[in-house]
Protein backbone atom coordinates (compact mmCIF):
# COMPACT_ATOMS: atom_id res chain seq x y z
CA UNK A 1 0.00 0.00 0.00
CA UNK A 2 2.92 2.15 0.66
CA UNK A 3 4.44 1.41 -2.16
CA UNK A 4 1.25 2.36 -4.53
CA UNK A 5 0.61 5.42 -2.51
CA UNK A 6 4.63 6.49 -3.42
CA UNK A 7 3.60 5.69 -7.13
CA UNK A 8 0.47 8.06 -7.13
CA UNK A 9 2.34 11.07 -5.34
CA UNK A 10 5.10 10.44 -7.82
CA UNK A 11 2.68 10.66 -11.01
CA UNK A 12 0.94 13.71 -9.44
CA UNK A 13 4.14 15.52 -9.26
CA UNK A 14 5.14 14.57 -12.69
CA UNK A 15 1.85 15.86 -13.83
CA UNK A 16 2.19 19.07 -12.53
CA UNK A 17 5.38 19.43 -13.69
CA UNK A 18 4.48 18.27 -17.39
CA UNK A 19 1.93 21.34 -16.67
CA UNK A 20 3.72 23.83 -15.83
CA UNK A 21 6.12 23.58 -18.58
CA UNK A 22 3.32 23.50 -21.06
CA UNK A 23 1.81 26.75 -19.53
CA UNK A 24 3.81 28.45 -18.45
CA UNK A 25 7.31 28.54 -21.25
CA UNK A 26 4.46 29.63 -24.27
CA UNK A 27 3.37 32.91 -22.12
CA UNK A 28 6.47 35.17 -22.58
CA UNK A 29 6.71 34.11 -26.36
CA UNK A 30 2.72 35.82 -26.90
CA UNK A 31 3.59 38.30 -25.25
CA UNK A 32 6.23 39.34 -27.36
CA UNK A 33 4.12 38.72 -30.54
CA UNK A 34 1.27 40.56 -29.73
CA UNK A 35 3.31 43.86 -28.33
CA UNK A 36 5.50 44.09 -30.28
CA UNK A 37 4.10 44.96 -33.60
CA UNK A 38 1.53 46.72 -31.91
CA UNK A 39 3.23 50.23 -32.13
CA UNK A 40 5.06 49.66 -35.27
CA UNK A 41 1.19 49.28 -36.90
CA UNK A 42 -0.20 52.18 -35.92
CA UNK A 43 3.33 54.78 -36.54
CA UNK A 44 2.62 52.95 -40.13
CA UNK A 45 -0.82 53.75 -40.16
CA UNK A 46 -1.08 57.28 -38.97
CA UNK A 47 1.93 59.28 -40.06
CA UNK A 48 1.04 58.74 -44.12
CA UNK A 49 -2.54 59.97 -42.79
CA UNK A 50 -1.18 63.35 -41.14
CA UNK A 51 0.97 64.42 -43.66
CA UNK A 52 -1.68 63.28 -46.80
CA UNK A 53 -3.95 66.16 -44.75
CA UNK A 54 -1.33 68.61 -44.42
CA UNK A 55 0.07 68.39 -47.87
CA UNK A 56 -3.66 68.30 -49.24
CA UNK A 57 -4.52 71.46 -47.25
CA UNK A 58 -1.41 73.29 -48.12
CA UNK A 59 -2.01 72.53 -51.62
CA UNK A 60 -5.91 73.66 -51.42
CA UNK A 61 -5.09 77.03 -49.35
CA UNK A 62 -1.93 78.30 -51.76
CA UNK A 63 -4.12 79.11 -54.51
CA UNK A 64 -7.03 80.75 -52.24
CA UNK A 65 -4.11 83.15 -50.96
CA UNK A 66 -2.70 84.09 -54.11
CA UNK A 67 -6.36 85.02 -55.91
CA UNK A 68 -7.44 86.98 -52.75
CA UNK A 69 -4.25 89.26 -53.28
CA UNK A 70 -5.01 89.67 -56.86
CA UNK A 71 -8.63 90.76 -56.26
CA UNK A 72 -6.78 93.21 -53.29
CA UNK A 73 -4.39 94.86 -55.61
CA UNK A 74 -6.98 95.37 -58.39
CA UNK A 75 -8.78 97.32 -55.59
CA UNK A 76 -6.78 99.55 -54.19
CA UNK A 77 -4.45 100.50 -57.55
CA UNK A 78 -6.75 103.98 -58.65
CA UNK A 79 -4.92 106.12 -61.54
CA UNK A 80 -3.87 109.25 -60.73
CA UNK A 81 -7.11 111.02 -62.06
CA UNK A 82 -9.15 108.78 -59.89
CA UNK A 83 -6.83 109.43 -56.73
CA UNK A 84 -6.97 113.37 -56.96
CA UNK A 85 -10.76 113.15 -57.54
CA UNK A 86 -10.99 111.08 -54.36
CA UNK A 87 -8.34 113.50 -52.46
CA UNK A 88 -10.82 116.70 -53.73
CA UNK A 89 -13.95 115.36 -52.09
CA UNK A 90 -12.60 114.53 -48.53
CA UNK A 91 -10.67 117.78 -49.00
CA UNK A 92 -14.14 119.88 -49.81
CA UNK A 93 -15.77 117.71 -46.81
CA UNK A 94 -13.32 119.07 -44.43
CA UNK A 95 -13.00 122.41 -45.86
CA UNK A 96 -16.66 122.37 -45.52
CA UNK A 97 -17.07 121.65 -42.04
CA UNK A 98 -14.16 123.73 -41.06
CA UNK A 99 -16.30 126.92 -42.44
CA UNK A 100 -19.32 125.71 -40.99
CA UNK A 101 -17.07 125.60 -37.33
CA UNK A 102 -15.63 128.70 -38.28
CA UNK A 103 -12.67 127.22 -38.11
CA UNK A 104 -10.63 129.76 -40.62
CA UNK A 105 -10.79 132.76 -38.20
CA UNK A 106 -10.06 132.51 -34.31
CA UNK A 107 -12.80 132.30 -31.86
CA UNK A 108 -12.78 135.97 -29.83
CA UNK A 109 -11.72 135.52 -26.07
CA UNK A 110 -14.58 134.60 -23.93
CA UNK A 111 -16.42 138.07 -22.07
CA UNK A 112 -16.06 136.85 -18.22
CA UNK A 113 -18.33 138.98 -15.83
CA UNK A 114 -17.05 139.64 -12.74
CA UNK A 115 -19.14 139.76 -9.31
CA UNK A 116 -18.84 140.13 -6.13
CA UNK A 117 -18.77 137.22 -4.09
CA UNK A 118 -20.58 137.50 -0.44
CA UNK A 119 -18.31 137.02 2.74
CA UNK A 120 -19.53 134.34 4.92
CA UNK A 121 -18.62 134.54 8.47
CA UNK A 122 -15.95 132.58 9.51
CA UNK A 123 -16.81 130.00 11.38
CA UNK A 124 -18.69 128.15 8.15
CA UNK A 125 -15.81 128.77 5.95
CA UNK A 126 -13.94 126.82 8.36
CA UNK A 127 -16.07 124.06 8.67
CA UNK A 128 -16.57 123.67 4.85
CA UNK A 129 -12.82 123.80 4.47
CA UNK A 130 -12.49 120.65 7.26
CA UNK A 131 -15.35 119.09 5.60
CA UNK A 132 -14.21 119.33 1.84
CA UNK A 133 -10.36 118.39 3.25
CA UNK A 134 -11.70 115.31 5.18
CA UNK A 135 -15.01 114.11 3.81
CA UNK A 136 -14.26 110.63 3.72
CA UNK A 137 -13.71 110.55 7.38
CA UNK A 138 -16.93 112.59 8.54
CA UNK A 139 -18.64 109.67 6.72
CA UNK A 140 -16.66 106.93 8.90
CA UNK A 141 -17.36 109.10 12.31
CA UNK A 142 -21.41 109.15 11.01
CA UNK A 143 -21.48 105.45 10.45
CA UNK A 144 -19.55 104.40 13.95
CA UNK A 145 -21.20 107.49 16.28
CA UNK A 146 -24.58 105.84 14.79
CA UNK A 147 -23.53 102.21 15.73
CA UNK A 148 -23.04 103.43 19.50
CA UNK A 149 -26.02 105.42 18.92
CA UNK A 150 -28.22 101.86 18.53
CA UNK A 151 -27.60 101.08 22.41
CA UNK A 152 -31.24 100.90 24.06
CA UNK A 153 -31.92 104.39 26.19
CA UNK A 154 -33.72 102.24 29.54
CA UNK A 155 -32.43 100.40 31.85
CA UNK A 156 -34.61 97.42 33.62
CA UNK A 157 -36.36 97.56 36.77
CA UNK A 158 -33.96 95.42 38.74
CA UNK A 159 -30.64 97.71 37.71
CA UNK A 160 -32.75 100.71 38.65
CA UNK A 161 -33.54 99.46 42.35
CA UNK A 162 -30.68 97.73 43.02
CA UNK A 163 -28.21 101.59 41.60
CA UNK A 164 -31.19 103.31 43.95
CA UNK A 165 -30.30 100.64 47.21
CA UNK A 166 -26.77 101.39 46.97
CA UNK A 167 -25.47 104.19 45.60
CA UNK A 168 -22.55 104.78 47.37
CA UNK A 169 -21.25 101.26 46.83
CA UNK A 170 -21.49 101.51 42.82
CA UNK A 171 -18.70 99.49 40.97
CA UNK A 172 -16.70 101.73 38.17
CA UNK A 173 -17.81 99.71 35.74
CA UNK A 174 -21.41 100.87 36.66
CA UNK A 175 -20.43 104.31 37.18
CA UNK A 176 -19.41 104.60 33.57
CA UNK A 177 -22.59 102.84 32.12
CA UNK A 178 -24.60 105.89 32.88
CA UNK A 179 -22.15 108.01 30.85
CA UNK A 180 -22.60 105.92 28.05
CA UNK A 181 -25.72 106.70 27.46
CA UNK A 182 -25.38 110.40 27.40
CA UNK A 183 -22.68 109.64 25.10
CA UNK A 184 -24.45 108.02 22.93
CA UNK A 185 -26.77 110.71 22.77
CA UNK A 186 -24.45 113.06 22.30
CA UNK A 187 -23.24 111.00 19.41
CA UNK A 188 -26.50 111.32 17.96
CA UNK A 189 -25.93 115.01 17.94
CA UNK A 190 -22.45 115.01 16.81
CA UNK A 191 -23.73 112.42 14.15
CA UNK A 192 -26.29 114.39 12.69
CA UNK A 193 -23.46 117.34 12.90
CA UNK A 194 -21.40 115.90 10.78
CA UNK A 195 -23.96 115.16 8.02
CA UNK A 196 -25.23 118.47 8.11
CA UNK A 197 -21.73 119.52 7.71
CA UNK A 198 -21.32 116.85 4.77
CA UNK A 199 -24.52 118.14 3.09
CA UNK A 200 -23.15 121.67 3.30
CA UNK A 201 -20.02 120.79 1.58
CA UNK A 202 -21.42 119.26 -1.22
CA UNK A 203 -23.59 121.89 -1.70
CA UNK A 204 -21.17 123.87 -1.77
CA UNK A 205 -19.14 121.86 -4.92
CA UNK A 206 -21.84 123.33 -7.06
CA UNK A 207 -20.99 127.22 -8.04
CA UNK A 208 -23.01 129.54 -6.62
CA UNK A 209 -24.79 132.16 -8.51
CA UNK A 210 -21.96 135.11 -6.73
CA UNK A 211 -19.57 133.04 -9.13
CA UNK A 212 -17.65 134.12 -12.32
CA UNK A 213 -20.22 133.20 -15.46
CA UNK A 214 -18.97 133.07 -19.57
CA UNK A 215 -20.96 134.27 -22.59
CA UNK A 216 -21.96 131.71 -24.72
CA UNK A 217 -22.12 132.70 -27.96
CA UNK A 218 -25.18 131.48 -30.02
CA UNK A 219 -25.01 129.35 -33.13
CA UNK A 220 -23.95 131.52 -36.45
CA UNK A 221 -23.92 130.86 -39.50
CA UNK A 222 -21.06 129.20 -41.92
CA UNK A 223 -18.46 131.53 -42.48
CA UNK A 224 -17.25 132.89 -45.69
CA UNK A 225 -13.80 132.70 -46.95
CA UNK A 226 -12.20 134.14 -49.74
CA UNK A 227 -8.67 133.70 -51.35
CA UNK A 228 -7.07 134.96 -54.19
CA UNK A 229 -10.36 136.76 -54.66
CA UNK A 230 -12.02 133.12 -55.47
CA UNK A 231 -15.01 132.32 -52.47
CA UNK A 232 -14.04 128.65 -51.30
CA UNK A 233 -16.43 126.41 -52.20
CA UNK A 234 -18.33 128.36 -54.51
CA UNK A 235 -17.96 127.21 -58.11
CA UNK A 236 -15.15 125.60 -60.11
CA UNK A 237 -12.10 128.03 -59.76
CA UNK A 238 -12.64 127.12 -55.79
CA UNK A 239 -11.28 123.37 -57.22
CA UNK A 240 -8.29 124.38 -59.00
CA UNK A 241 -7.17 126.39 -56.00
CA UNK A 242 -7.64 123.10 -53.24
CA UNK A 243 -6.19 120.72 -55.61
CA UNK A 244 -2.63 123.37 -55.50
CA UNK A 245 -2.77 123.05 -51.88
CA UNK A 246 -3.00 119.17 -52.08
CA UNK A 247 -0.40 118.58 -54.49
CA UNK A 248 1.62 121.09 -52.43
CA UNK A 249 1.07 118.56 -49.40
CA UNK A 250 1.45 115.34 -51.62
CA UNK A 251 -2.46 115.13 -51.51
CA UNK A 252 -2.63 114.39 -47.31
CA UNK A 253 -5.90 115.93 -47.01
CA UNK A 254 -5.09 116.86 -43.37
CA UNK A 255 -1.84 118.36 -43.72
CA UNK A 256 -3.11 120.70 -47.02
CA UNK A 257 -5.78 121.53 -44.95
CA UNK A 258 -3.70 122.31 -42.09
CA UNK A 259 -1.54 124.77 -44.52
CA UNK A 260 -4.81 126.39 -46.33
CA UNK A 261 -5.95 127.66 -42.31
CA UNK A 262 -2.22 129.36 -42.13
CA UNK A 263 -2.39 130.96 -45.92
CA UNK A 264 -5.81 132.14 -44.67
CA UNK A 265 -4.54 133.31 -41.28
CA UNK A 266 -1.57 135.05 -42.97
CA UNK A 267 -3.41 136.80 -45.55
CA UNK A 268 -5.70 138.26 -42.67
CA UNK A 269 -2.41 139.04 -40.72
CA UNK A 270 -1.20 141.15 -43.48
CA UNK A 271 -4.29 142.41 -45.29
CA UNK A 272 -3.52 140.94 -48.58
CA UNK A 273 -7.08 142.43 -49.97
CA UNK A 274 -6.29 145.76 -48.49
CA UNK A 275 -3.04 145.58 -49.66
CA UNK A 276 -3.82 144.71 -53.45
CA UNK A 277 -6.25 147.96 -53.75
CA UNK A 278 -3.49 149.98 -52.30
CA UNK A 279 -1.64 152.85 -54.62
CA UNK A 280 2.15 151.73 -55.46
CA UNK A 281 4.68 153.82 -53.50
CA UNK A 282 7.43 155.98 -55.11
CA UNK A 283 9.74 153.40 -55.02
CA UNK A 284 7.86 151.32 -57.20
CA UNK A 285 9.53 152.53 -60.44
CA UNK A 286 12.74 150.99 -59.04
CA UNK A 287 11.05 147.85 -57.72
CA UNK A 288 10.10 147.17 -61.16
CA UNK A 289 13.09 147.31 -62.62
CA UNK A 290 13.88 144.10 -60.42
CA UNK A 291 10.80 142.03 -60.99
CA UNK A 292 8.80 142.39 -64.10
CA UNK A 293 6.11 140.73 -65.88
CA UNK A 294 7.09 139.67 -69.66
CA UNK A 295 5.73 137.06 -72.23
CA UNK A 296 4.93 133.96 -71.99
CA UNK A 297 6.77 130.47 -72.59
CA UNK A 298 6.35 127.53 -74.93
CA UNK A 299 3.31 126.70 -73.20
CA UNK A 300 1.47 129.58 -72.21
CA UNK A 301 2.36 130.27 -68.71
CA UNK A 302 3.32 133.54 -67.65
CA UNK A 303 7.52 134.29 -67.32
CA UNK A 304 7.87 136.44 -64.41
CA UNK A 305 11.47 137.81 -63.80
CA UNK A 306 14.13 138.43 -61.04
CA UNK A 307 17.30 140.13 -61.36
CA UNK A 308 19.28 139.48 -57.85
CA UNK A 309 21.82 142.27 -59.07
CA UNK A 310 19.56 145.06 -57.81
CA UNK A 311 19.73 144.22 -54.52
CA UNK A 312 23.26 145.86 -54.91
CA UNK A 313 21.66 148.96 -54.98
CA UNK A 314 22.35 150.69 -51.31
CA UNK A 315 19.38 152.94 -51.73
CA UNK A 316 16.85 150.34 -52.34
CA UNK A 317 18.23 148.02 -49.46
CA UNK A 318 19.99 149.86 -46.94
CA UNK A 319 17.92 148.73 -44.10
CA UNK A 320 15.15 146.47 -42.96
CA UNK A 321 12.53 149.24 -43.56
CA UNK A 322 12.75 149.42 -46.86
CA UNK A 323 13.52 145.55 -47.46
CA UNK A 324 9.68 145.29 -45.74
CA UNK A 325 8.91 147.64 -48.47
CA UNK A 326 9.74 145.62 -51.46
CA UNK A 327 8.86 142.78 -49.55
CA UNK A 328 4.95 144.58 -49.64
CA UNK A 329 5.41 145.30 -53.13
CA UNK A 330 6.63 142.38 -54.02
CA UNK A 331 3.63 140.56 -52.79
CA UNK A 332 1.47 142.68 -54.23
CA UNK A 333 2.54 142.13 -57.54
CA UNK A 334 2.88 138.27 -56.84
CA UNK A 335 -1.12 138.70 -56.17
CA UNK A 336 -2.18 140.83 -59.12
CA UNK A 337 -0.56 138.00 -61.06
CA UNK A 338 -2.64 135.42 -59.60
CA UNK A 339 -5.63 137.07 -59.69
CA UNK A 340 -5.00 137.52 -63.15
CA UNK A 341 -5.05 133.98 -63.98
CA UNK A 342 -7.86 131.65 -65.13
CA UNK A 343 -9.31 128.71 -62.68
CA UNK A 344 -12.20 128.08 -64.36
CA UNK A 345 -10.81 125.13 -66.59
CA UNK A 346 -8.13 122.85 -65.96
CA UNK A 347 -6.70 122.63 -69.09
CA UNK A 348 -6.02 126.75 -68.02
CA UNK A 349 -2.54 127.93 -67.58
CA UNK A 350 -2.83 128.55 -63.89
CA UNK A 351 0.73 128.69 -62.87
CA UNK A 352 3.89 130.91 -63.85
CA UNK A 353 7.41 130.11 -65.11
CA UNK A 354 10.11 132.36 -62.71
CA UNK A 355 13.56 133.24 -63.88
CA UNK A 356 16.06 134.42 -61.35
CA UNK A 357 19.44 136.29 -62.91
CA UNK A 358 22.23 135.94 -60.70
CA UNK A 359 24.27 138.18 -62.46
CA UNK A 360 25.63 140.65 -60.13
CA UNK A 361 24.01 139.07 -57.50
CA UNK A 362 25.48 140.25 -53.84
CA UNK A 363 27.82 137.93 -52.31
CA UNK A 364 27.43 135.52 -49.28
CA UNK A 365 28.85 137.78 -46.80
CA UNK A 366 25.92 139.36 -46.65
CA UNK A 367 24.07 136.97 -44.85
CA UNK A 368 21.62 139.58 -43.30
CA UNK A 369 20.57 140.33 -46.98
CA UNK A 370 20.14 136.42 -47.90
CA UNK A 371 18.58 135.42 -44.63
CA UNK A 372 15.92 138.29 -46.22
CA UNK A 373 15.80 136.32 -49.46
CA UNK A 374 15.10 133.29 -47.70
CA UNK A 375 12.50 134.11 -45.76
CA UNK A 376 10.25 136.10 -48.84
CA UNK A 377 10.96 132.54 -50.71
CA UNK A 378 9.45 130.90 -47.54
CA UNK A 379 6.59 132.94 -47.46
CA UNK A 380 5.74 132.63 -51.46
CA UNK A 381 6.33 129.07 -50.91
CA UNK A 382 3.64 128.86 -48.01
CA UNK A 383 1.25 130.99 -48.79
CA UNK A 384 0.95 130.28 -52.45
CA UNK A 385 1.62 126.96 -53.44
CA UNK A 386 2.35 125.41 -56.86
CA UNK A 387 2.16 128.48 -58.40
CA UNK A 388 5.32 128.00 -60.01
CA UNK A 389 5.94 124.92 -62.85
CA UNK A 390 8.79 125.97 -63.10
CA UNK A 391 12.01 127.87 -62.00
CA UNK A 392 15.00 128.81 -64.05
CA UNK A 393 18.24 130.29 -61.95
CA UNK A 394 20.34 131.80 -64.91
CA UNK A 395 23.95 133.45 -65.09
CA UNK A 396 24.90 131.50 -61.70
CA UNK A 397 28.48 132.03 -60.05
CA UNK A 398 30.71 129.26 -58.86
CA UNK A 399 30.37 130.50 -55.30
CA UNK A 400 26.59 130.33 -55.22
CA UNK A 401 26.45 126.43 -55.56
CA UNK A 402 27.51 125.96 -51.99
CA UNK A 403 24.19 128.63 -50.94
CA UNK A 404 22.12 126.85 -53.50
CA UNK A 405 22.56 123.67 -51.15
CA UNK A 406 21.15 125.58 -47.99
CA UNK A 407 18.73 127.33 -50.23
CA UNK A 408 17.29 123.95 -51.79
CA UNK A 409 16.57 123.03 -48.22
CA UNK A 410 14.01 125.79 -47.86
CA UNK A 411 11.84 123.87 -50.38
CA UNK A 412 10.01 120.88 -48.95
CA UNK A 413 8.54 119.58 -51.46
CA UNK A 414 10.25 117.36 -54.01
CA UNK A 415 7.49 118.46 -56.80
CA UNK A 416 9.23 122.28 -55.96
CA UNK A 417 12.63 120.84 -56.03
CA UNK A 418 12.31 119.25 -59.62
CA UNK A 419 11.61 122.41 -61.36
CA UNK A 420 14.36 124.19 -60.22
CA UNK A 421 17.05 124.59 -63.34
CA UNK A 422 20.35 125.87 -62.69
CA UNK A 423 22.55 127.65 -65.50
CA UNK A 424 25.72 129.09 -65.23
CA UNK A 425 26.34 132.21 -68.17
CA UNK A 426 27.97 130.13 -70.47
CA UNK A 427 24.43 128.12 -71.09
CA UNK A 428 21.60 130.86 -69.49
CA UNK A 429 20.43 131.54 -72.98
CA UNK A 430 20.24 127.71 -74.53
CA UNK A 431 18.22 127.51 -70.97
CA UNK A 432 16.35 129.86 -71.48
CA UNK A 433 15.05 129.04 -75.05
CA UNK A 434 14.78 125.62 -73.85
CA UNK A 435 11.44 126.71 -72.38
CA UNK A 436 10.25 129.84 -73.27
CA UNK A 437 10.96 131.17 -77.54
CA UNK A 438 13.52 133.54 -78.39
CA UNK A 439 10.35 136.37 -79.25
CA UNK A 440 9.18 135.89 -75.98
CA UNK A 441 12.25 136.67 -73.86
CA UNK A 442 13.22 140.28 -73.46
CA UNK A 443 16.46 141.24 -74.97
CA UNK A 444 18.04 142.17 -71.17
CA UNK A 445 18.39 138.63 -71.24
CA UNK A 446 19.24 137.54 -75.17
CA UNK A 447 15.72 137.35 -76.40
CA UNK A 448 14.36 139.12 -79.78
CA UNK A 449 10.95 140.67 -78.20
CA UNK A 450 11.36 144.00 -80.09
CA UNK A 451 8.29 144.60 -82.36
CA UNK A 452 10.81 143.38 -85.57
CA UNK A 453 9.03 140.48 -87.21
CA UNK A 454 7.50 137.23 -86.00
CA UNK A 455 9.29 134.18 -87.17
CA UNK A 456 12.52 133.42 -85.57
CA UNK A 457 14.76 131.15 -87.65
CA UNK A 458 17.81 129.46 -86.56
CA UNK A 459 20.83 128.23 -87.79
CA UNK A 460 23.90 126.49 -87.11
CA UNK A 461 27.67 127.73 -86.95
CA UNK A 462 29.86 124.87 -87.21
CA UNK A 463 33.32 125.21 -85.86
CA UNK A 464 36.25 126.20 -87.55
CA UNK A 465 33.43 127.75 -89.98
CA UNK A 466 32.10 130.88 -91.51
CA UNK A 467 28.01 131.22 -92.16
CA UNK A 468 26.34 133.90 -93.96
CA UNK A 469 22.39 134.56 -93.91
CA UNK A 470 20.93 136.77 -96.73
CA UNK A 471 18.01 139.05 -96.38
CA UNK A 472 16.24 140.08 -99.81
CA UNK A 473 14.81 142.97 -100.50
CA UNK A 474 13.67 143.42 -103.69
CA UNK A 475 12.05 147.04 -103.52
CA UNK A 476 13.43 150.52 -101.90
CA UNK A 477 12.41 149.83 -98.22
CA UNK A 478 14.04 149.98 -94.59
CA UNK A 479 15.48 146.49 -93.62
CA UNK A 480 15.61 146.05 -89.63
CA UNK A 481 16.81 142.78 -88.16
CA UNK A 482 17.72 141.29 -85.02
CA UNK A 483 20.42 138.79 -84.29
CA UNK A 484 22.11 136.59 -81.10
CA UNK A 485 24.63 134.09 -81.30
CA UNK A 486 24.30 131.68 -78.48
CA UNK A 487 27.89 131.18 -76.52
CA UNK A 488 28.80 134.75 -78.61
CA UNK A 489 33.10 134.67 -79.02
CA UNK A 490 32.52 134.83 -82.84
CA UNK A 491 33.03 137.58 -85.95
CA UNK A 492 30.39 139.50 -87.21
CA UNK A 493 29.62 141.77 -89.90
CA UNK A 494 26.68 143.05 -92.79
CA UNK A 495 26.80 144.32 -96.00
CA UNK A 496 24.36 144.97 -98.68
CA UNK A 497 24.77 143.89 -102.13
CA UNK A 498 22.35 144.73 -105.06
CA UNK A 499 21.20 142.77 -107.66
CA UNK A 500 21.38 145.99 -110.21
CA UNK A 501 24.47 145.46 -112.50
CA UNK A 502 27.02 147.72 -111.96
CA UNK A 503 26.35 148.68 -108.80
CA UNK A 504 28.64 148.62 -106.17
CA UNK A 505 28.67 146.30 -102.36
CA UNK A 506 28.02 148.79 -99.72
CA UNK A 507 29.27 147.63 -95.93
CA UNK A 508 26.47 148.06 -93.58
CA UNK A 509 28.55 146.61 -90.61
CA UNK A 510 32.05 146.29 -90.07
CA UNK A 511 33.55 142.98 -89.36
CA UNK A 512 33.83 142.76 -85.11
CA UNK A 513 34.40 140.42 -82.12
CA UNK A 514 31.03 139.64 -79.96
CA UNK A 515 32.43 138.79 -77.24
CA UNK A 516 30.41 137.43 -73.86
CA UNK A 517 30.13 140.22 -72.46
CA UNK A 518 28.85 142.49 -75.18
CA UNK A 519 25.12 142.59 -75.78
CA UNK A 520 23.67 140.04 -76.39
CA UNK A 521 21.53 140.93 -79.04
CA UNK A 522 22.90 142.60 -82.14
CA UNK A 523 19.86 144.60 -83.73
CA UNK A 524 20.40 146.68 -86.98
CA UNK A 525 18.96 148.76 -90.10
CA UNK A 526 20.11 149.82 -94.06
CA UNK A 527 17.41 152.06 -96.15
CA UNK A 528 17.66 150.38 -99.40
CA UNK A 529 17.31 152.07 -102.55
CA UNK A 530 17.57 149.17 -104.89
CA UNK A 531 16.48 145.91 -105.16
CA UNK A 532 18.90 144.01 -103.36
CA UNK A 533 19.83 141.94 -100.07
CA UNK A 534 22.02 142.10 -96.80
CA UNK A 535 24.32 139.73 -96.18
CA UNK A 536 25.57 138.65 -92.63
CA UNK A 537 28.80 136.72 -92.21
CA UNK A 538 29.16 135.09 -88.78
CA UNK A 539 32.48 133.77 -88.36
CA UNK A 540 33.22 130.70 -86.33
CA UNK A 541 36.89 130.18 -85.38
CA UNK A 542 36.73 128.10 -82.32
CA UNK A 543 36.11 124.46 -81.80
CA UNK A 544 32.27 124.89 -81.13
CA UNK A 545 29.18 124.93 -82.93
CA UNK A 546 27.35 128.22 -82.00
CA UNK A 547 23.52 128.61 -82.48
CA UNK A 548 22.32 131.68 -84.21
CA UNK A 549 19.00 133.10 -84.12
CA UNK A 550 17.26 136.22 -86.34
CA UNK A 551 14.72 137.84 -87.90
CA UNK A 552 14.06 140.41 -90.38
CA UNK A 553 11.07 142.75 -91.14
CA UNK A 554 10.85 145.28 -94.18
CA UNK A 555 9.12 148.70 -94.18
CA UNK A 556 8.36 150.81 -97.63
CA UNK A 557 9.51 154.36 -97.44
CA UNK A 558 6.53 156.40 -98.46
Amino acid sequence: MAQEEAQKSADVVAAVAATDKEVTVPAPVLEKEVTAPAPVATEEKTVPEKDEKVTSEAEKSVPVKEEETVVAEKVIVLSPEELEKKALEEFKELVREALNKREFTPPAPPVIEEKTEEKKPAEETKEEEKTEEKPEEAVVKVEEKSSDAAVPEETKPEEKSEAAAAPEETKPEEKEAVPATEKASGAEEDGTKTVEAIEESIVSVTPPESAATVVVAEPVEPEEVSIYGVPLLQDQRSDMILLKFLRARDFKVKEALTMLKNTVQWRKENKIDELVESEAGEEASEFEKMVFVHGVDKEGHVVIYSSYGEFQNKELFSDKEKLNKFLNWRIQLQEKCVRALDFTSPDAKSSFVFVSDFRNAPGLGKRALWQFIRRAVKQFEDNYPEFATRELFINVPWWYIPYYKTFGSIITSPRTRSKMVLAGPAKSADTIFKYIAPEQVPVKYGGLSNDIGDTITEAIVKPAAKHTIELPASEACTLSWELRVLGADVSYGAQFEPTTEGSYDVIVSKTRKIGLTDEPVIADSFKVGEPGKIVITIDNQTSKKKKVLYRFKTQPIV
